[in-house]
């Protein structure tokens, strides 16, 4: 008999299953991506159902293909998409309403009144995020305001909250656990994380029953059992951590000032911070890293919207690439003087601007100008953009000593060496591509005591590649100083 750890991955597009070794190497993996919903102009959903089933599907399939009984799966890991807000009834279970997702905006105004009404210094104090849409609790009160009869049964008790990973532990255990752990708590502006509990001041802004509300428990505990119906036996669930805090777990960042940062479709850079809830000066985002045996370990976050969207702007937008492959080779001609710059704020800036009517810009063409220079201009300002968020990190009291990072554009080393340069911060690749979930499968062993401790979870990390930055300090300042003037002028009205 061979013992495995399983790690659900559910994504914005799509569900993954993995199943790991107990000394967390890849078996055998599956994915399956679902419908997107865009009801209105700024609205996305998921069909809950979708969710469930697809999870349920890669599960089945990578014990299928593997020939692994069910019993023979230790312990399961779950990491998740956050802020995506479920909202169902407690006895049947049946949603009230599709998945709100975490990229909807459609409680914009909801926001404004809230900062108008001077609150956003006072969810910030307690949770760490900023008043934005992307978070849950002002979509789990669009819910309740329009939802037919959904405030009604809310304050009667019947209906439950949960971000995706509380929804499927809830699907999991057949109703028998409504949980979430600190880190997803942590990204629904309903949570205080200074106190790791849920916040009764901020329930009242926003109009949300405590009782909908999951226990919050440590990202690595006992979460009940996954019900034999759905593998062939029942198995523990030994974690839940959001995916970006997993990624921080399965890149080992487990001291404070070290970083992650996961170049996917946009760009997550999470620093640790320690024990050390630290209110950001520069609008990033403080969070839960983790939260383990009770310790909490706190976390700066900076979103950029556009990383490997840009990519797929070049290649389905322009049509100058055929694949994303191709940059690489394109790009690699272009040295760090190029005159083009590009600012891509094609649904605005995140972190640390936080800038929804900035539109995006190309400056500095010439009659020179080709496919070459776009497409290095293009992933330039994913590492321009990276160099912001460390500026902030840096302005906010953390020295970052060098970027782990993953995600899908860490296959082109070009960009890889651009980065260390521009940011004169050395980027270091590891064995594997997937530290989210990684992240939730180390934390699902620890639980069942495979491993005793974050000592041991350090050991499983290895590094595969090391880019050094090249440019001096002077040239790089040049370069980024041209960077920040080409933002400015796509922030003026």
């Amino acid at each position: 008999m061979t013992d495995y750890i399983l790690a659900i991955d559910q994504g914005t597009t799509s569900s993954r299953a993995i199943l790991y070794s107990m000394d967390m190497q890849v078996v055998m993996s599956a994915q399956e991506e679902f419908k997107q919903h865009f009801p209105k102009n700024g609205w996305v959903e998921h069909d809950p159902e979708d969710i469930w089933q697809t999870v349920l599907r890669t599960c089945r399939s990578v014990l299928a293909q593997k020939n692994v009984p069910a019993a023979d799966i230790r312990a399961i890991g779950i990491t998740n998409q956050r802020e995506t807000t479920v909202v169902w009834d407690r006895q049947t279970g049946e949603p009230v309403y599709n998945a709100i997702v975490w990229q909807d905006r459609r409680s914009s105004k909801t926001c404004q009144t809230m900062k108008e009404q001077g609150l956003e210094p006072l969810f910030q104090e307690k949770t760490g995020l900023l008043l934005d849409p992307y978070f849950s609790g002002t979509k789990v009160q669009w819910v309740l305001n329009n939802v037919n009869g959904a405030r009604a049964r809310a304050e009667r008790g019947e209906l439950m909250f949960g971000t995706v990973d509380t929804y499927l532990l809830w699907r999991l255990t057949k109703g028998q656990v409504h949980a979430t752990d600190a880190s997803n708590a942590s990204r629904t502006l309903m949570f205080n994380i200074h106190n790791q509990e849920w916040d009764e001041e901020l329930l009242k802004h926003l109009t949300v029953p405590a009782s909908m509300l999951p226990e919050v428990k440590d990202s690595a505990d006992d979460f009940g059992t996954c019900d034999a119906e759905w593998l062939g036996a029942d198995i523990p669930v030994g974690s839940m951590i959001g995916d970006q805090q997993s990624a921080l777990v399965g890149q080992a960042c487990f001291e404070p000032g070290m970083l992650k940062s996961t170049y996917g479709t946009g760009c997550f850079a999470v620093v640790n911070t320690g024990e050390q809830a630290i209110i950001s000066q520069h609008r990033l985002l403080t969070t839960v890293g983790y939260r383990l045996n009770g310790k909490t370990t706190y976390a700066l976050e900076g979103s950029i919207f556009m990383a490997g969207a840009i990519i797929q702007w070049l290649r389905d937008g322009l049509g100058i690439i055929n694949k994303a492959s191709d940059t690489e080779g394109l790009a690699k001609a272009i040295n760090h003087s190029q005159s083009e710059i590009m600012v891509p704020a094609f649904t605005g800036l995140g972190a640390p601007y936080w800038d929804p009517d900035a539109r995006a810009a190309i400056f500095g063409m010439t009659r020179d100008t080709g496919v070459a220079e776009m497409v290095a201009a293009a992933i330039r300002s994913i590492a321009f953009q990276t160099e912001d968020l460390l500026q902030a990190m840096v302005q906010d009291g953390i020295a970052v000593k060098s970027l782990r990072v993953d995600g899908g554009m860490v296959t082109n080393r070009w960009f890889l060496q651009v980065l260390a340069d521009l940011t004169g911060v050395p980027a270091v690749t590891s064995h594997t591509t997937e530290s989210t979930a990684l992240g939730a499968a180390m934390l699902a062993a620890l639980q069942i005591g495979h491993f005793s401790s974050l000592h041991d979870l350090d050991k499983v990390w290895k590094v595969s590649e090391n880019y050094t930055p090249s440019l001096r300090k002077t040239e790089r300042e040049t370069h980024y100083a041209r960077w920040r003037k080409a933002v400015a002028k796509v922030q003026q009205d």
